[in-house]
């Protein structure tokens, strides 16, 4: 092993990038341990994007402090960071009077939660804020502080940033072992060790595995999945604000929401399950998302719908977010499900607060940038602004994804920053390059043969998303 690094962080999601950006302000040698072959591979990948305004969480928990702080915090995280977000606000459906006394009841829970802004809506102005709302609404909780992000381009950019600034990243580093040597951990993957004095589990569906390595069996994580369909951009602008029902035991319940890319995105189903691998979409589960958004708004087009996706969210034993030293110089951050996403830039501040009181000696990083470039600049841009970006360099020029106009400047500039993907869907989720209605089926071979280069490997090794997901077998019409 080499120089043990100060902390490590276990798991590469918006959580674990949350925490490495922020710590990443201070004179620490910090590596991120990802046990895929990129990071938002998890739950940062698929979920419903929201930052919720925080009226949800029961009074006095962790969730309900960290939420309405987080999503207080976002906008200026996303602004550093380069990273799309609509304050967008949301609306929580009643239909009855048993709806209208569940939504006072979080009205009131949301003011002692210290959400601001909160009020009810009566059917006439619910009505004129959103004409395709579910005709049978006769009231609604309205959140004008919530709004909508990309998770996975959050987490990317979080990770990029702590990069920039000196963590270091190693994928494919799927731990099977933790030994506490005294003084440092020493954490082990199939193939390579590191060390670290003092390690963060943020493992999401696997933090009681992680835990249970350093004797802690306090908790257990279950996976509780959820479907979605994302309908085509044309869709985007049916509803203005996030449509909720009223929350039950499961969770929040669907929703009806544009996406910051312009979507419309629809879902979730939640079931509980034992395997935190199966992600497969259901004929049931789709079916019952197309059957209920009537509930939310009328007239979804589903014959616009160009993916499905599952989500697995990592749901505590507990009931709230467990963050904690069960020993010392180890912090777990588990059972982040929702509203996990919102809160995670405040999950980070309270996990440096935990560890300066854990004895942890900070020191500030004089070089420390918070600032990571937009990469959507392009396609954002004025023609003259692109006009300029194109002279500057003629790949801007060369448009690969036709269905959402992603340049092959675009996809070099994503291959080339931290953190470089190196397959398909990693360039997926950093530029949008095959998100649109063909799925990838045109610019993929393109997109194929940029990583190989790029990456300096053959054709044939750039996968899907990592593993066995191999592509390209060899090229036709060749003899052997």
């Amino acid at each position: 092993m080499n120089h043990p690094y100060d902390i490590a962080i276990i798991g590469g999601g918006v959580v674990g990038g949350m925490i490495a950006r922020t710590l990443s302000a201070y004179q620490f040698r910090i590596c991120i341990l990802e046990k895929e072959n990129d990071v938002a591979r998890g739950a940062s990948a698929a979920n419903s994007s929201i930052v919720h305004a925080g009226f949800d969480a029961h009074e006095g928990s962790l969730k309900a402090e960290l939420n309405v702080k987080g999503a207080e915090m976002m906008a200026s995280v996303c602004r550093e960071l380069g990273v799309k977000y609509q304050n967008n606000g949301s609306l929580v459906l009643g239909f009855d009077l048993a709806d209208r006394e569940a939504l006072e009841a979080l009205l009131r829970r949301g003011t002692t939660n210290g959400v601001k802004d909160l009020r009810l809506l009566e059917q006439e102005e619910l009505r004129a804020l959103e004409p395709n709302v579910a005709k049978d609404a006769t009231c609604a909780l309205y959140a004008p502080t919530a709004g909508i992000v990309c998770p996975y381009e959050l987490t990317i950019a979080s990770i990029g940033n702590a990069m920039d600034n000196g963590a270091e990243l190693f994928t494919n580093f799927a731990v099977t072992g933790i030994e506490d040597l005294g003084d440092v951990f020493c954490i082990s993957s199939e193939s390579a060790k590191v060390s670290a004095r003092y390690v963060i589990n943020a493992a999401g569906l696997f933090a009681d595995a992680i835990a249970a390595m350093v004797g802690d069996t306090s908790f257990t994580i279950h996976p509780r999945r959820g479907e979605y369909l994302l309908l085509d951009r044309e869709c985007g602008g049916m509803v203005k604000q996030t449509l909720f029902r009223t929350p039950g035991k499961m969770g929040k319940g669907l929703l009806v929401t544009p996406t910051v890319d312009g979507n419309l995105l629809v879902g979730p189903t939640s079931v509980d399950q034992e395997d935190k691998t199966d992600k497969s979409t259901t004929p049931e589960g789709l079916s019952l998302i197309r059957a209920k958004s009537a509930e939310n708004a009328e007239g979804v087009p589903f014959g616009k719908t160009i993916t499905s996706f599952c989500g697995l969210r990592a749901v505590g034993s507990t009931g709230d977010f467990i963050i904690n030293l069960p020993r010392e110089r180890f912090v777990n951050v588990a059972g982040i499900e929702s509203p996990g996403l919102s809160s995670s830039p405040a999950i980070a501040e309270y996990v440096v607060e935990l560890l300066k009181d854990a004895g942890l000696e900070f020191r500030t990083n004089p070089a420390f940038d918070p600032i990571r470039p937009a990469t959507h600049a392009f396609r954002e841009g004025s023609i003259e602004e692109k006009n300029a970006m194109i002279q500057k360099d003629p790949a801007y020029g060369r448009i690969l994804c036709r269905c959402e106009g992603v340049s092959e400047g675009e996809i070099l500039a994503a291959i080339r920053q931290n953190p470089r993907p190196r397959d398909l869907d990693g360039v997926k989720r950093r530029t949008r390059a095959q998100m649109g209605r063909c799925q990838g089926g045109f610019c993929s071979p393109y997109i194929v043969e940029l990583l190989a280069k790029e990456n300096g490997v053959p054709f044939e090794s750039v996968t899907k998303f990592g593993g066995g997901s191999i592509i390209n077998f060899g090229k036709t019409k060749e003899e052997a």
